[in-house]
């Protein structure tokens, strides 16, 4: 087997990821803090449930991932991830959650619960730096996207209905941005737009697979992989198209490839199996964060993503 690439957990440049490990063991939460710094983190630890919350309501506005054991005296992790997710500032902080069970009905609970990645105990280093480095791709994809919103955002409430095709990455990352911006809450649905666009070119249009996109990740050559194949014969003249419409109820948002699509039901929801796996929550993500609802046709090769109209809304 090959071994992990600890290139491929790397933290983009520009990029600074500020981590709170939390855990009564304290041999455990030294452990975890030297593996996150050696992995670029910038650590604050706590030793229980109680201590983190503190933290976060002080700095959460400055806590990008939390690390949290799942069983504590007191206030245990479950209920430390209820309370961010009932805060409107917390509640989108990616939280790896860890656990002495594997069992799918307790991973299960967390998922139901928000949180979409697993360290099981005993902690094995490669299975850490795997799914730091989902939870790091995902802020970090977040942090640029969102810095790139403030460059865009005019008179984008006037717009009713456009449409666009894309071949690339950075096309559909910056289509993400534009689009953002056409809605109320632009930080919100953001991650969500890129995650459909992004699986439109690399799943539907270029073929990338879910075992190969493992691979790709794990050997740090996904982004190259997906741009070197954009220029491929075969793919020259393949394009997503997207088409934007805000109407009397809300936002529509249609994505269609040319790819032959995929079995969507099983990633609309995280499977407990894929939990320590480093991908395949976008897509979930995008549907219980970014959206009120996402719907795919029986083939899977377009997506319609719907954002319900709010009156209250202050422009």
């Amino acid at each position: 087997m090959e071994s992990f690439n600890l290139a491929a957990s790397a933290i983009p440049n520009g990029v600074t990821i500020n981590t709170l490990a939390v855990d009564d063991d304290r041999s455990m939460r030294m452990m975890l803090q030297t593996q996150l710094e050696d992995l670029g983190h910038n650590v604050t630890t706590a030793d229980d449930g109680k201590t983190a919350w503190s933290a976060l309501q002080e700095h959460g506005a400055d806590i990008d991932i939390v690390v949290i054991d799942r069983e504590m005296p007191g206030m245990n992790g479950l209920e430390v991830v209820s309370l961010m997710k009932n805060d409107p500032l917390l509640k989108n902080i990616p939280v790896i959650m860890q656990t002495g069970s594997d069992r799918a009905e307790q991973i299960r609970e967390g998922i139901d619960a928000g949180v979409y990645y697993y360290l099981t105990k005993p902690i094995d280093e490669e299975v850490l730096a795997s799914v730091i480095s989902a939870a790091v791709r995902n802020i970090s994809q977040q942090k640029l996207l969102n810095q790139e919103l403030k460059h865009h955002k005019s008179s984008f409430n006037l717009i009713r209905k456009c449409q666009f095709k894309l071949r690339t990455i950075p096309e559909a990352e910056d289509l993400a941005c534009f689009l953002a911006n056409c809605y109320p809450q632009p930080e919100k649905v953001v991650t969500g737009i890129a995650e459909l666009l992004i699986n439109g070119v690399e799943h539907g249009n270029l073929g990338i697979g879910y075992d190969e996109k493992t691979w790709l990740i794990k050997s740090g050559t996904w982004r190259d992989e997906v741009l070197r194949r954009t220029e491929f014969p075969e793919h020259k003249n393949k394009s997503v198209e997207v088409l934007y419409q805000r109407q009397e109820d809300g936002f529509y948002l249609k994505i269609k490839d040319c790819g032959n699509g995929f079995d969507w039901r099983k990633y609309i929801k995280v499977d407990p199996s894929r939990a320590l796996e480093n991908h395949g929550r976008g897509i979930a993500q995008a549907h219980s964060m970014s959206f009120d609802k996402i719907s795919y046709n029986d083939a899977g090769n377009e997506v319609t993503a719907f954002v319900a109209n709010d009156s209250d809304i202050d422009w």
